[in-house]
């Protein structure tokens, strides 16, 4: 695989790692140990591929079924009403259709993140509100914070990943209910829990029978990643009949293939083996985690996802470390350079079977180190801590805060420069990062005492006074590293039809109230019919002031609790 080639794949796929197929076809036809993609590396089982092998003629010759019939087989199999589920030809079809049909002029969603949840509604010109994740906190997301930077903004659509993508970051269910019962009068609440199976930090996790309920409530879960199926393309949305219906009717009749339709009707015989591969992923992450955390200056950060964050040592350049391993070891990586609020100092790696994971080690351990252990590899010499592309695309982000503009993403990959509204971008305080090793750690993630907790005139957290760290010096993150002074931002002339731009943390004008588009009072429906309260049986007329966060429960759950099927709730016992 010549290194060439490598990296001008990489180049031409600014938004996500070349396909497995790409990979193979600059090599000898069979792909790298892959620690990219995030997939159950037990499921399907290799009796279950030979049966799919065995048909695959009749398979792929004909029509499969319509979507409401393979719809139906799933629901039977979840216990969910077909009324309140909608099928897609992957995740990204259904977040396309959730944007075109349900968000209006703006969404929120914490970043670093899924990259469709900020760049499909950018490319649709809405308004993305990016909060940012704090690496001193462990990229965990602070409820309370997060609602109030959504008031501020006056936002009307907000997205929470659980398990989120990167850093596999875990939301409690109870704290959730709360987010959603202080935010029923936003014209849309998206949960994605396309990782959430992997989770074991609670039993039943999922908020699928609170959106069935609530007038302004999507679920959005993945089938290919679960399954270890992702060329199959499908997932599902779940909400109550009036939001699933109106998605629904916007797909097409055979927008699934005949292979999800194969696996769909099959799964009713594989639940127990399903549940099996789910608990040796969980395990496997602990194993994998306590490997890597041996590394010198390597942090990991405690996931409930099928992947793990891992903060590369001082010195080493993502870049550098993901072509390398790829070229000299043959194991593909995901850096997360293009990642919004995040920068080349991370990686995400999938969970895999303990044989590839010493394999990694090992190579790691090459790339970082080479003979001399400590030594990190250097940083390129370009300014920058971006991989190629995701600089640009940064500093419009940071200029305009997501403010909508047709074809951004293009722009900015072109080296354009633009400027839209909003406020900017809030940017992470520098501060000296934790290095924890597993061994150290507590397997139970432990809520992080911050200041951030006590009600502040400001949507970031307070600046702390450094503390020294002899082995690390303070991350600054991607958002900051190429952003313009705040000053240079104010004095950028704007189109006079667009209001001028507001400093950070200064609330900007209400506009002039819009029957059609104004924002909906607190505890007023905001589709007609019941509030999400009242669906409860329950007030919160204080709004945030009850937005408590959740207890922290096991994590991980040691004790394995076999189960032949999901729920309900589409969920298997933790384990």
């Amino acid at each position: 695989m010549a290194d060439s080639n490598v990296t001008s794949l990489f180049r031409s796929t600014a938004a996500h790692s070349p396909s497995m197929a790409a990979l193979a076809r600059e090599s000898d036809g069979t792909g790298p140990v892959d620690f990219c993609i995030p997939c159950n590396p037990y499921f399907p089982t290799p009796a279950m591929f030979d049966e799919m092998a065995a048909r695959l003629r009749e398979i792929i010759t004909y029509y499969p079924s319509s979507a409401d019939t393979i719809t139906a087989e799933l629901c039977n199999l979840l216990q969910l009403p077909p009324s309140c589920v909608a099928m897609g030809n992957g995740s990204t079809e259904l977040i396309t259709w959730i944007d075109h049909l349900m968000v209006r002029e703006s969404l929120a969603i914490p970043v670093p993140t899924f990259g469709r949840w900020t760049d499909q509604p950018m490319e649709t010109g809405k308004r993305v509100d990016m909060f940012p994740l704090q690496e001193s906190s462990g990229f965990a997301l602070d409820l309370t914070q997060y609602a109030e930077f959504i008031r501020k903004r006056n936002t009307k659509v907000a997205v929470i990943c659980n398990p989120n993508n990167p850093d596999g970051g875990f939301i409690h269910k109870q704290a959730l209910v709360q987010f959603m019962d202080a935010m029923a009068d936003l014209d849309l609440i998206i949960i994605d829990e396309s990782f959430l199976e992997f989770a074991d930090a609670e039993v039943e996790p999922s908020v699928v029978q609170e959106a069935m309920l609530r007038p302004n409530v999507v679920v959005l879960r993945s089938l290919g990643k679960n399954f270890g199926l992702h060329g199959i393309r499908f997932g599902y949305l779940v909400a109550n009949p009036a939001l699933a219906g109106r998605i629904r009717s916007m797909l097409p009749k055979w927008n699934l293939n005949a292979f999800a339709e194969h696996v769909v009707f099959i799964l009713k015989e594989h639940g127990a083996e399903y549940a099996q591969s789910l608990q040796q992923v969980r395990r496997d992450r602990l194993d994998m985690a306590s490997h890597l955390s041996a590394l010198p200056g390597l942090t990991v950060y405690p996931s409930q996802g099928n992947f793990l964050f891992v903060r590369l040592p001082v010195g080493a350049e993502g870049t550098v470390v993901r072509d390398r391993m790829l070229t000299e070891h043959r194991i593909l990586v995901r850096e997360c350079g293009n990642k919004i609020g995040s920068s080349s100092r991370f990686l995400r790696l999938v969970v895999r079977p303990q044989t590839d994971v010493r394999r990694l080690v090992s190579g790691m351990e090459q790339v970082l180190y080479g003979t001399r252990r400590g030594a990190a590899v250097p940083e390129l010499s370009t300014g920058t801590n971006y991989s190629s592309g995701t600089a640009a695309v940064d500093r419009l982000v940071g200029a305009t805060n997501g403010a909508g503009m047709q074809n951004l993403a293009a722009q900015a990959l072109l080296g354009t420069g633009t400027s839209g509204v909003g406020m900017p971008m809030p940017v992470p305080t520098p501060m000296p990062v934790p290095v924890p090793a597993v061994a150290q750690m507590p397997m139970q993630p432990q809520p992080v005492p911050m200041p951030m907790q006590v009600p502040q005139p400001q949507l970031v957290p307070q600046p702390q006074q450094p503390q020294p760290q002899p082995q690390f010096e303070p991350m600054v993150a991607a958002a900051q590293v190429q952003q313009m002074p705040m000053q240079q931002m104010q004095q950028m002339q704007m189109p006079q039809q667009m209001p001028q731009q507001q400093p950070f943390g200064v609330p900007a004008p209400a506009p002039a109230p819009m029957p059609p588009q104004g924002p909906t009072p607190t505890g007023v429906p905001a589709r007609n019919g019941l509030t999400a309260a009242q669906v409860r049986g329950a007030t919160s007329p204080n709004g945030m002031q009850n937005l408590a966060p959740a207890p922290a429960t096991g994590w991980p759950n040691a004790q394995a609790q076999a189960q032949s099927w999901p729920n309900a709730a589409g969920m298997g016992q933790a384990g």
